[in-house]
């Protein structure tokens, strides 16, 4: 039997995503993203999902997705209802989840064409 590695051509896969890393396509992130179908946005600046504040989802609510995918690091962690009501009260969706989860949830809805944007909160290594 012959395998072939097919990778998708139309949007930015995530290859693997912790804590510490995510790697898109090819290409390792170390500090906190923002992830759209074509681009990543790498100068995010959030390091903390309790410390986020609602000034800091306007880079993302720019993008106009329907959905977000807030990933935050090695475990799900809400960040301040300010925070999600500055998504919400423009009818964007937020789904919170670890960032493994994102990368996987991203993946599918990626591919499947949606307008989707994740985000990932990534922390230095101790």
């Amino acid at each position: 039997m012959e395998l072939n590695l097919e990778r998708p051509r139309d949007y930015l896969f995530v290859r693997r995503a912790d804590a510490h890393t995510v790697v898109i396509v090819d290409r390792p992130f170390t500090a906190s993203i923002i992830l759209t179908r074509d681009k990543v946005i790498d100068d995010w600046g959030v390091t903390d999902v309790m410390a986020m504040t609602p000034d800091q989802v306007e880079p993302i609510v720019a993008l106009k997705p329907d959905v977000v995918l807030l990933g935050t690091g090695e475990r799900q962690q809400f960040p301040s209802q300010a925070v999600l009501a500055a998504f919400l009260q423009r009818g964007i969706g937020v789904e919170v989840m670890d960032n493994a989860a994102a990368a996987r949830t991203w993946d599918i809805l990626a591919s499947e064409g949606r307008n989707v944007v994740a985000t990932f909160i990534l922390c230095d290594r101790p």
